[in-house]
């Protein structure tokens, strides 16, 4: 079997664009009360590719090949917006989710509260 890599490498970059997506890791941008939360991530990608071919007088003529493709997606917080300020909330850390405590209670309030009306709805 012949393998083509300039045929393989497209489905392999395609795949990984489709599966590298914000939505696809955190969940889609939301409004919560008057506060706009875009999820942000970290994303890491690799590719490789090798070929190969060779002569053996017992065994005859060989090819071989391969292509591969990686990614890490890590969430690693939101931006938080409110009328003209801006912030990042980290969830990375004791220190980020302390941070979004101190910078956006109102956000951490109306999330309580929204959560609060939607259990007892079930």
């Amino acid at each position: 079997m012949k393998m083509n890599v300039e045929e393989m490498l497209p489905k392999v970059t395609d795949f990984l664009k489709t599966e590298a997506d914000t939505k696809t890791v955190i969940g889609e941008p939301f409004t919560l009360g008057e506060f706009n939360c875009i999820p942000v991530i970290r994303l890491g990608m690799g590719f490789g590719s090798g070929m190969g071919e060779g002569e053996d007088n017992k065994r005859g003529h060989g090819e071989g090949g391969g292509v591969g493709g990686g990614m890490g997606i890590e969430p690693i917080g939101f931006l938080v917006a409110r009328g003209n300020e801006i912030n990042f909330v980290s969830t990375k850390t004791n220190t980020g989710l302390s941070a979004a405590f101190e910078k956006v209670p109102d956000l951490i309030e109306k999330f309580l509260k929204l959560r609060e009306t939607e259990m007892t709805k079930n």
